[in-house]
């Protein structure tokens, strides 16, 4: 008797010669060929990401120090408005920025002082040569037309201590990185703070 065909699937099943054997032979894992080939080409994409984070790090912690110059810059100005005092502005280290409130029966309060981190400092560096479009110079990385003391005032103005107002520019940057070097400009008679970054021939804002 020829067996039905329902039980010659069983047959097959029970012999491994039907569909269940096919079906597990699909459902095989990835070689060892195929697996290195996986490994490597994660590998290459990974290598390429560390190398180009390597490069963009330096103008990442260029911005970085540009926006707390400018923030510790407009804090001032914005601490003079809001108390009607003199906030007077000072430049201690290459890398710091102190704000303080003229007293009347003491010299001077320390309100607040930022550090630029990530090692960037205030720095000119020869390879940059031209000034920001707001033309207010530098002969130097810190430069408010010679002005010894600078000094907020409660409508915003910065001033010297003569109440003259002051223009001033400050250049900062990393030092070896002349291709990052970042400007911070602020106007005497109403305290505008405006930010620029060097492209290689110009600054831009």
């Amino acid at each position: 008797m020829q067996p039905t065909s329902a039980s010659a699937g069983i047959e097959d099943i029970k012999s491994g010669t039907g569909n269940s054997s096919t079906h597990n032979l699909n459902c095989a894992g990835f070689s060892v060929i195929e697996v290195c080939i996986v490994a490597m080409i994660a590998f290459v994409v990974a290598s390429a990401a560390l190398i180009n984070i390597g490069a963009v790090m330096p103008g990442i912690k260029a911005n970085r120090a540009m926006y707390q110059a400018v923030n510790q810059l407009r804090h001032g100005r914005q601490m003079a408005i809001a108390q009607r005092r003199s906030i007077v502005l000072s430049f201690p280290a290459a890398d710091t920025i102190q704000l303080l409130r003229d007293e009347v029966n003491v010299d001077t309060t320390l309100l607040s002082s930022t550090q630029l981190g990530d090692g960037c400092q205030f720095i000119k560096f020869a390879e940059v040569t031209s000034d920001t479009p707001d033309q207010f110079g530098y002969s130097s990385a810190v430069y408010f037309q010679g002005a010894n003391t600078l000094i907020f005032q409660s409508d915003g103005s910065l001033v010297d201590q003569n109440g003259t107002p002051r223009n001033g520019t400050l250049l900062i940057g990393l030092p070896g990185h002349p291709e990052v070097a970042r400007a911070v400009t602020i106007l005497g008679t109403t305290g505008l703070v405006q930010s620029y970054r060097w492209n290689g021939t110009s600054w831009i804002n």
